[in-house]
């Protein structure tokens, strides 16, 4: 048992009233001389500091959920347990089905990436979950994938060993407050309201994946965080009948697993949005709050016509996605709110008289745990003559705020998506925004995707529809 000034790393209580909370647990581990877990970026990209997190999610179920050591602020650890990858190996005994499987394959060489590897692959052991996305946020720089998928394949096709770390998943976690020198994780709403009171200079933390980047570098934004991970009411996920309400701080993850097939668009940008590790801990009241022009999932958001919930000292209020966004990182959520909850408008069921299409796509240097050039999604519908009922076209990259091409829109209602359409609809959607010139892409090839992008959509998604 754990008081809320420790936390447990494999199996042993570690008593944390010295440590720094904006330190990375990676960098804690090399101090500890714990040098499994390996640093290859500290940026969350390359998965060779991956450890696994035992944690109750929100559907119930107790995991072993992969995440990168390099964003774990300690401040989140108090009361919760990690294993690294010296928790699979004991003196005398024999390898673990993970650790064997590697070797009988050839699936390391160098062995710098070989820790993290096991580790994304020993919580998909236990999962059931040893699909391609189980590695999938973890790089190889020597040996190649083939031998790594193949010690996956060849765990699946095994029984799930009934040893101690299975046990342990059968057994409770508890959730505790923790506090650690200006690092704070209250359990409710309320308490978080109040903490912020309490502390108006606090930064809102969630899955620190953003956050987490900063100080994981040493660069720490504040003397406060209060973290919004704990909070029950923060992860949950509502599927009505005509809307489904998403907790701000549900981890990406599990959006793609228990709303899959439900929103197109949002399918097929999350794969997108980085490494699973980092889906594991990310969240959209992260993305909505940073209030990136980059962040990936606000042009998804836009194109399904979102509502944001906030709440604050004052109570709650909901603020429409379309007038959310103010200016670069600013929105209309005061200092003193935190976002609940997002909802989407659920789409309407097929029918003879309408159509409704919508998709996703992210153009980026590397397509995975890489910063967008362009992201766009667009959700458009068609009655039963082919004409545009309604038309959400949404943009990332190309401004100052994530944005819709509202002129664009509005030139596309009542017409029907034909060549000439088409041929005006771009060249407006290239005259529609201002975007920059930087590293990643000249301000001219931005404004070529947000037309050339639309003109795959309808390319693709109006035929596949036809059909």
């Amino acid at each position: 048992m754990t008081t809320p000034c420790q936390f447990q790393l494999n199996h042993q209580p570690v008593d944390m009233a010295d440590c720094d909370p904006t330190e990375s647990l990676l960098r804690w581990l090399k101090r500890r001389r714990l040098t499994g877990t390996k640093e290859g970026c500290a940026d969350g990209d390359c998965g060779a500091c991956t450890v696994a997190l035992l944690q109750t999610e929100s559907d119930g179920n107790t995991r072993f959920t992969a995440v990168n050591s390099c964003l774990l602020p300690l401040g989140s650890l108090p009361g919760r347990e990690v294993l690294t990858v010296e928790a699979l190996q004991q003196p005398g005994a024999p390898l673990h089905p993970v650790q064997q499987a590697l070797v009988d394959h050839a699936g390391s060489q160098c062995g710098y990436c070989t820790p993290g590897f096991v580790m994304s692959l020993f919580a998909g052991y236990y999962a059931g979950e040893l699909g391609t996305t189980a590695i999938e946020g973890n790089l190889c720089r020597c040996t190649g994938y083939r031998p790594i998928r193949d010690a996956a394949a060849a765990l699946a096709r095994q029984p799930v060993a009934d040893d101690a770390f299975a046990l342990r998943l059968r057994l409770p976690v508890t959730s505790t407050a923790g506090a650690l020198d200006g690092y704070h994780s209250p359990l409710t709403l309320a308490d978080a309201i109040a903490l912020k009171q309490q502390f108006p200079d606090a930064v809102w933390i969630a899955g620190a994946t953003d956050l987490g980047v900063e100080l994981s570098h040493g660069r720490r934004r504040a003397a406060t965080y209060i973290a919004l991970d704990r909070i029950a009411e923060l992860q949950q996920l509502e599927l009505n009948q005509g809307h489904v309400r998403i907790g701000a701080a549900l981890p990406l993850s599990q959006l793609e697993t228990r709303l899959a097939g439900l929103f197109p668009a949002l399918d097929q940008m999350l794969p997108w949005f980085a490494a699973r590790q980092v889906r594991n801990r990310a969240t959209l009241g992260g993305n909505l709050g940073t209030a990136s022009p980059i962040g990936d999932l606000l042009p998804v958001l836009l194109a399904l016509d979102a509502v944001v919930h906030l709440r604050g000292p004052r109570g709650e209020r909901d603020i429409a996605i379309a007038d959310y966004f103010l200016g670069y990182r600013k929105t209309a959520r005061a200092d003193d709110e935190l976002i609940a909850a997002v909802t989407l408008p659920r789409p309407p069921p097929p029918s003879s008289t309408t159509r409704q299409l919508s998709a996703a796509y992210k153009v980026a240097k590397r397509q995975t745990d890489d910063i967008s050039i362009v992201a766009a999604a667009f959700a458009v519908q068609i009655d039963a003559a082919g004409q545009v009922r309604q038309a959400r076209l949404a943009y990332g990259g190309v401004a100052a705020i994530p944005c819709r091409a509202v002129g664009v829109e509005d030139f596309l209602r009542g017409r029907t998506l034909d060549a000439a359409t088409m041929e005006t609809a771009q060249a407006l959607l290239q005259a529609a925004f201002t975007p920059l010139s930087d590293h990643r892409a000249g301000a001219h090839y931005r404004r070529s995707l947000c037309a050339s992008l639309f003109a795959k959509f309808v390319a693709t998604e109006l035929t596949g529809a036809a059909a």
